[in-house]
């Protein structure tokens, strides 16, 4: 095990609490090299002295780790604002906000991950580190010890930033009225992660009813539920919490903020397409024919829904770095690209320093809010002509071989050659390999790509008839067979459901 194993794409992970089954691998001495590799990092991008904010999630570990990192810090001439229980999106702020100044805002987090995981997300000034900046944080972790050390503060940085997304809202609304959301009953579920503030420090100045909200202590546990907003559970607690409060909206938020979803009043989710739907409404209607990036698995569905409002969606790679540079290249190269977004609930907006944010995607929506209520109309109104899939499905598919990225791209590149009636290759796609089914396989798609991260190959079905996910996925089973390190025992589970 080294420094190097513990990058996660644009991400630091690893196990940082021992089980039964794991041992620890991001320690404080790995962090504390971490912190010595950041120096390097800002040293090669300008000169000192350097100012670092360094906040963490709920997790259990994070304290220890969060004192590590900012020790080594100091140690070595930086100084430290110790941000305490914060949020992924608000340490990016740490170096927007001139009260706090930062040539770097890290955080400790590993998203909606078990208890036992921890990392670090690392932002500059120009945004979130790339998957080339953890490796040269990692490779470069040599100490530069100082003979003086930096200086150490704490600082509250959420209730500024709670109070710059109110300010937004109002913005947003067009409004200066004092309590734009009052009459309204909006929940939240933090699941005991960090966003339990949003309650409190946003909605309530905006005048909103929170009662009913839920689990919004920080518990490093997560005693409740996953704090995830692709999980069916986390969905079916918010949903439930809906329901029973007669709330006008729910709001739930991954463990670091930076994803979310709401539920409707009627106790209809929105996460996935029809989150991304929703926002495109939003924002084609403020940018008009401008570009939508999204991940690859999206519904055929959505791009036609997106196409009727005058945009265009760009499917592109997995990866919610992938799609937030997309969208900046597009801007780039002159054309105007306003959303990133994947289905996992990743959004970052083009008027938000394409920032990953899950509390300014619900910030865009409580911006619609009362206009909605003034029209007598619901969010579920912006898309009732997106057409829903009538089964979906998702298998994966272990890799057994330590050489999994090779095999799997080689699995994938063959399938290209394996010719069904009523499959054609989709052509718009850059991820995987993309088909258009159609009789004698119903009406849909299916998409068989690599995982980002783990050795599995991914398969995602959608048909808009019903019964015909059994078929297609057998012969997808049927061309694995002559692949032994393709373990297809969920697959056969599935089948014999």
């Amino acid at each position: 095990m080294t420094f190097m194993d513990l990058q996660n794409g644009s991400d630091i992970r690893g196990i940082a609490i021992a089980t039964a089954d794991e041992e620890v691998t991001l320690t404080e001495e790995a962090v504390a090299a971490v912190a010595s590799g950041l120096h390097h990092w800002l040293a090669s991008k300008g000169t000192g002295p350097f100012r670092v904010a360094v906040g963490r999630d709920s997790r259990l570990s994070g304290e220890a780790l969060q004192q590590a990192l900012m020790t080594q810090l100091q140690a070595e001439g930086i100084d430290v604002i110790d941000c305490g229980l914060a949020t992924t999106p608000a340490m990016f702020m740490s170096t927007q906000f001139p009260d706090f100044a930062c040539d770097a805002g890290v955080m400790l987090t590993a998203s909606h991950l078990p208890y036992y995981f921890n990392g670090i997300k690392v932002f500059s000034r120009e945004g979130g580190a790339e998957k080339a900046d953890i490796q040269y944080i990692l490779s470069h972790s040599q100490p530069q010890p100082k003979d003086e050390l930096g200086t150490y503060q704490q600082k509250d940085l959420i209730t500024p930033y709670a109070e710059d997304l109110v300010a937004k809202i109002r913005q947003g609304m067009g409004t200066t009225e004092a309590h734009p959301l009052s009459g309204l009953k909006i929940i939240v579920d933090a699941g005991n992660g960090a966003g339990g503030f949003f309650a409190e420090k946003v909605l309530l100045p905006l005048g909103a009813d929170t009662n009913g909200s839920q689990f919004l202590e920080p518990d490093g546990h997560f005693p409740n539920h996953i704090p995830n907003p692709d999980n069916q559970e986390a969905m079916k607690s918010i949903t439930d919490a809906v329901l029973r409060e007669q709330a006008d909206l729910g709001i739930i938020f991954d463990t670091d903020v930076d994803r979310s979803a709401v539920v409707t009043k009627s106790g209809a989710p929105l996460n996935r397409n029809n989150m991304i739907a929703v926002l495109s409404k939003i924002v084609l209607a403020e940018h008009p024919s401008t570009k939508i990036v999204t991940n690859s698995p999206t519904s055929d569905h959505l791009k036609r829904f997106i196409e009727s409002l005058g945009g265009q969606q760009v499917r592109y790679i997995s990866g919610y770095r992938n799609v937030i540079n997309k969208a900046i290249a597009l801007n780039n190269a002159g054309e105007d690209a306003q959303l990133a977004i994947e289905t996992s609930g990743h959004a970052a907006f083009k008027e938000n320093y394409f920032l990953d944010d899950g509390a300014y995607v619900i910030a865009k929506i409580l911006m619609i809010l009362p206009e909605l209520q003034a029209q007598d109309t619901s969010l579920e109104d912006l898309i009732a002509t997106l057409k829903q899939p009538l089964e979906t499905q998702e298998l994966r598919f272990k890799i057994n071989t330590p050489e999994y990225q090779r095999y799997g791209r080689q699995v994938i590149a063959d399938f290209g050659a394996f010719n069904q009636e009523g499959w054609v290759i989709d052509p718009e796609n850059e991820e995987g390999i993309r088909v258009k089914v159609a009789e004698p396989y119903g009406k849909g798609w299916f998409l068989l790509r690599m995982s980002l991260h783990e050795p599995l190959l991914v398969l995602q079905i959608e048909n808009d008839v019903a019964g015909y996910l059994p078929a297609i996925a057998q012969k997808v089973g049927d061309f694995f067979n002559q692949y032994p390190a393709i373990d297809q025992s969920q697959l056969r589970s599935f089948l014999s459901e």
